[in-house]
């Protein structure tokens, strides 16, 4: 089963003893909206300090979350900016040749 952005919050959520209701209030959101992040439903990927704030509320890996989320974390936004061709031929290589991709990170 692929692991969601949602399916993965609500599981750590589950697994820290707290309700929907008590993690919203600890991160000052509404309960609807948490339950449509945990659902993969909401309108939009949630801003990065609701990531960040749900990442060290649950103890998951904060980068690792914002990327599940569908966002760039803010430090990498520059390096875009900065070299948008290159950046535009790595996600297409990434994209057509995964296990380049994979083999990258084992060297």
């Amino acid at each position: 089963m692929e692991q969601t952005f949602g399916k993965l919050i609500r599981q750590a959520r589950k697994d820290k003893g707290y309700s929907q209701r008590e993690l919203a209030a600890i991160l000052g959101v509404d309960f609807t909206y948490l339950s449509k992040l945990e659902n993969d439903r909401a309108d939009y990927a949630p801003k990065e300090d609701v990531i960040r704030a749900l990442a060290r509320n649950l103890d998951l890996n904060e980068e690792e979350l914002i990327f599940l989320a569908g966002r760039l974390p803010q430090q990498y936004e520059a390096l875009l900016k900065q070299n948008p061709k290159e950046m535009q031929a790595l996600f297409r290589r990434m994209q057509e040749n995964p296990d380049w991709l994979k083999q990258s990170f084992e060297a």
